[in-house]
């Protein structure tokens, strides 16, 4: 049937019209016991309704995104699950289109190790569940089951049990023998994270040098949790330190295999270079990559920008209390890096967010953010000056990508735990710096900073306004911006 309807605003007859057609069609089709899969935006084919309801949900809430309509036969009709799952086809097609002898070669312009170990964990998306089973591979159901436990916040005993239940229910389907196991093989598609200890008072991370020791240098507090019955004697605590709980853990999810794994898909892959290769250059302001940011970025770094696949990223955090109400001194922080070099219908889409870190406890971070940010600087560190070897699937070819920091998206008070400069005081401004001027209101116990005309032009009327500001006129231009030099050689002059 003709579908343009759709696209029609809600209140236009032509769009009743076409509901109403739709709605006859799709009850002859496809209803069951009077009732259909709704696939308005909100039920989205998960819950089953009657015609009025059907067409109630429809003229308000219209339908969800990216729905077509099918052949009820022998096209079933897609969830947004099934919709995310077609990402994993494209993934699919391009290792259908590698031989198993290649993955085993060493061949330098054909999949790394890293590659070649992703395409392996890929493998179960071409095995059927079970003998002549065609709406599931392993892969899917697998993803499918996975993302129940999360979205119903199934705990890992509940999950166990269900998983038990299946694997009698149907001895003849290749479901995975554990928990454990399935797990190991979402490690293996880059999916996994690492646990690390930090001090609980927000000193020190237990980290690369530090990771074996038990006490904290600076606050000399435990690294782990403690109880009553444990015991004074240092052997026997040392001895037991394998079995005690950690204090406080902090969640890195690594980054490289992550950025790796958009270059696994060809589409993907071809999507990276969108920025030099399908952004439209007419001077207007779309995307960043029309921004004077870019551009200053790409001038002082030719090197980086030489190469289109390197990766442009964005960093956001925020503080949030996952419990509401409930708990009003609990804060996590999750730590994001969005890759700025797509589209701007995919660069902020939240499938291509790329959460880094989960920092969480019981109090706000406020300024120790710094020591939770240390894996992430690290390895940013190591993308901004070696790289890695990745393996580009749309090119069949190996190159070192390289990663850069540009952006980051916060709204003041996470902008002065990000940066280090304080937004509260005599020098809040970050732009003014150190010439900020500002003046303490004694009786309302604040500052106040009412220098801003400096920014304006040199012939702008508001300088010379004194009526509608502090009674002076404004003759100083703006103070020169603080570059990475300026910042350096100031911090090379304390003595600590």
């Amino acid at each position: 049937m003709d579908t343009n309807w759709m696209s029609c605003p809600r209140i236009f007859t032509t769009y009743q019209k076409g509901l109403d057609n739709y709605i006859d069609y799709i009850f002859k089709k496809e209803g069951v016991n009077g009732e259909i899969a709704c696939p308005c935006n909100k039920c989205v084919n998960l819950k089953w309704v009657g015609r009025y309801d059907a067409r109630t949900h429809l003229l308000c809430d219209s339908f969800f995104k990216g729905y077509t309509i099918q052949n009820p036969i022998t096209e079933p009709y897609n969830t947004p699950m099934e919709d995310a799952e077609d990402d994993m086809i494209g993934l699919v097609s391009d290792l259908h289109g590698l031989d198993d002898n290649i993955l085993e070669t060493e061949d330098h312009s054909l999949p790394n190790k890293s590659a070649k170990r992703f395409y392996k964990g890929l493998e179960c998306a071409k095995q059927e569940l079970y003998p002549g089973c065609k709406n599931f591979s392993v892969l899917s159901f697998i993803v499918r089951l996975f993302h129940s436990k999360c979205i119903g916040k199934c705990n890992d005993k509940g999950f166990s049990l269900i998983f038990d239940t299946l694997r009698e229910a149907f001895p003849e389907a290749a479901i995975p023998k554990s928990l454990y196991d399935l797990r190991k093989l979402i490690r293996d598609l880059g999916l996994g994270y690492e646990k690390v200890d930090t001090c609980p008072n927000d000193c020190t991370l237990y980290w690369k040098q530090n990771k074996d020791k038990t006490e904290c240098d600076i606050c000399h507090t435990s690294r782990y949790k403690t109880s009553e019955d444990d015991s004074d004697d240092e052997e026997n605590l040392t001895a037991n330190y394998h079995n005690k709980v950690s204090a406080k853990v902090l969640r890195y999810f690594p980054l490289i295999p992550r950025l790796q794994r958009l270059y696994m898909s060809s589409e993907a892959a071809d999507s990276i270079r969108w920025h030099e290769e399908g952004s439209t250059k007419d001077g207007l302001l779309r995307h960043p990559v029309d921004s004077p940011a870019w551009k200053t970025f790409d001038h002082n770094y030719p090197d980086f920008a030489k190469e289109t696949r390197n990766v442009r990223l964005g960093l956001a955090s925020d503080g949030f209390n996952p419990f509401g109400n409930m708990s009003n001194s609990h804060s996590t922080w999750p730590v994001v890096l969005i890759p700025c070099n797509l589209s701007p219908w995919m660069c902020m889409k939240k499938p291509l967010f790329m959460l880094c870190l989960l920092i969480h406890g019981p109090s706000a971070k406020g300024n120790n953010i710094d020591v939770y940010m240390e894996p992430l600087m690290d390895v940013l560190k190591f993308l901004w000056d070696n790289g890695e070897e990745t393996y580009d699937s749309s090119t069949n070819s190996n190159f070192q990508m390289r990663a850069g920091l540009v952006w980051t998206i916060s709204d003041f008070p996470t902008y002065a735990k990000l940066s280090g400069w304080s937004t509260k005081g005599k020098i809040a401004c970050p732009s003014c710096h150190k010439r900020t001027r500002s003046i303490w209101l004694r009786r309302s116990r604040k500052f106040v900073f009412m220098a801003h005309r400096r920014w304006m032009s040199k012939r702008h009327v508001y300088r010379k306004d004194k009526k509608s500001f502090d009674g002076t006129e404004e003759l100083e231009m703006k103070p020169p911006c603080l570059t990475g030099s300026d910042v350096l050689n100031e911090l090379n002059s304390l003595n600590f």
